[in-house]
């Protein structure tokens, strides 16, 4: 059975960790995470979005986390 990118990411999140964009590629090879995160929002997952500053100091990423799973 395939695991869609979805299930992937929202599994990682449900674990209580936060994921970034980098972390999406290093450990599922997902390169758009954002638009795999707007699919969990409309499916009514509340995950929320810090944008970090770059460890070079210039410009920022996001980094995503679940605050609420949709309800049963």
């Amino acid at each position: 059975m395939n695991i869609t990118q979805e299930q992937k990411i929202l599994n990682h999140l449900k674990q209580g960790r936060t994921i970034t964009p980098m972390d999406a590629v290093k450990y599922y090879d997902i390169y758009r995470l954002s638009a795999v995160v707007l699919k969990l929002r409309r499916a009514g997952h509340h995950i929320i979005r810090y944008d970090e500053r770059n460890s070079s100091g210039r410009g920022t990423h996001a980094r995503y986390e679940l605050v609420r799973e949709v309800a049963a």
